[in-house]
């Protein structure tokens, strides 16, 4: 037991201390005490589902397998809606579409309710005794800072967070449609804007998630008027029929942002970054929660493969860690930027080359399916 560790008010010692109790702090905690650590969870236990958060995300094969293996993923049908078909839409005749059956796979992905898969959690923490909850965080050789892109722990530690801000706010709402989703998600980019309709409620549903990037300026027009409907109608082509909308719309503001270093020493024990806190962008791609899943992944694997007389804080131990993510997240943060920057553009040249891009794309046979099986989580086969 190094000598810096310092007992909770219970008088236990922890291995690791995990602050944030959100989707990633929760499942970092669990998969750590699945190894026999013990673990503190600092942060306020997260609230019952409720009907007026309208937020889900897109969960691919490797963050589904994390969360069966937590005991934490949704049995409800209802909550847990595969997507059977991606179609994207761009302007100027742009198209893309990806298929699961083309990938040989029950599903590309799967959109689940954020408030449903947080309660699910909290209760496996509930039942697992290696995990204690805390107000205040205990010393220990290790602490991971999982409390999202505002984090102040990362602050106080002097781990710079660089943020490019984008000029669009997310608008998200929840609609119902005249027709079943059947499971195929959406995607439209036009006008500078982005906007994506995710399948909820299970295969069958007829409610679809809305996510919409606009600049700021007409995002809080929209919510400000609330008369937005209409719009979204007209842009999605009717594609599911008549919409109306349930509940109040949410918005929040984009960017890209990452840690410029994702470990610190402090006479403490060793600190490291993990999910929101380390990176945030765009979500156009639907890889927020899987970047920080697998970050979870890859940190609980080099702490259980460690040598045997390396402590959990060791520099070098967690440098491992660190390359590893840092890698990767780059990679989709360039993608996604690249991305968004593309198809802000309203310049008419422009169009017409990411259109052809975008149609050359969809005929590219095996690279369209290497990047399909990277987003999906699954090991590209060569």
């Amino acid at each position: 037991m190094n000598a810096f560790q310092s007992p909770s008010p219970s008088g236990r010692r922890f291995d690791v201390v995990v602050r944030g109790s959100g989707i990633v702090g929760q499942s970092l905690a669990l998969l750590l005490a699945q190894d026999r650590l013990r673990v503190a969870l600092v942060g306020e236990t997260p609230l019952n589902p409720s009907a007026s958060d309208v937020r889900a995300y897109a969960l691919n094969t490797a963050s589904r397998r994390l969360l069966e293996s937590l005991r934490a993923w949704p049995s409800d049908a209802q909550s847990t809606t595969p997507i059977s078909a991606m179609r994207v839409h761009a302007d100027a005749g742009g198209r893309l579409g990806f298929d699961a059956h083309e990938q040989g796979a029950d599903a590309l992905g799967w959109i689940v309710d954020v408030p449903l898969l947080e309660d699910q959690l909290a209760q496996a923490v509930s039942y697992q005794s290696g995990i204690e909850r805390l107000e205040q965080a205990p010393s220990a050789p290790l602490t991971v800072v999982c409390e999202g892109k505002r984090s102040a722990t990362r602050a106080s530690r002097g781990l710079d967070f660089l943020v490019k801000p984008y000029a669009h706010k997310a608008l998200a709402a929840r609609l119902q449609c005249e027709r079943p989703h059947g499971g195929v998600a959406h995607q439209w980019f036009a006008h500078g804007e982005i906007m994506a309709f995710l399948p909820i409620g299970g295969p069958g549903g007829r409610t679809v998630a809305l996510v919409w990037s606009a600049p700021v300026e007409r995002t809080d027009a929209r919510i400000a008027s609330g008369d937005w409907l209409g719009e979204v109608q007209s842009r999605s082509a009717s594609v599911l029929g008549e919409l109306s909308v349930s509940g109040a719309a949410q918005a929040w503001p984009l960017e890209l942002s990452t840690a410029d270093r994702w470990l610190a020493q402090t006479p403490d024990g060793t600190v490291a970054l993990a999910g929101d806190a380390a990176h945030a962008m765009h979500p156009l791609a639907g890889q927020g929660l899987n970047l920080g899943l697998a970050d979870v992944a890859e940190l609980a694997r080099v702490l259980r493969e460690r040598e045997y007389w390396r402590p959990l804080g060791d520099w070098r131990l967690l440098r491992r860690y660190e390359r590893a993510r840092a890698a990767d997240v780059s990679a989709m943060a360039w993608v996604t930027d690249g991305l968004f920057g593309l198809f802000d553009h309203t310049d008419g040249r422009i169009q017409t080359l990411r259109n052809w891009g975008l149609n050359q794309f969809d005929r590219s046979g095996p690279i369209k399916q290497w990047m399909a099986q990277r987003a999906m989580g699954v090991t590209p086969q060569p």
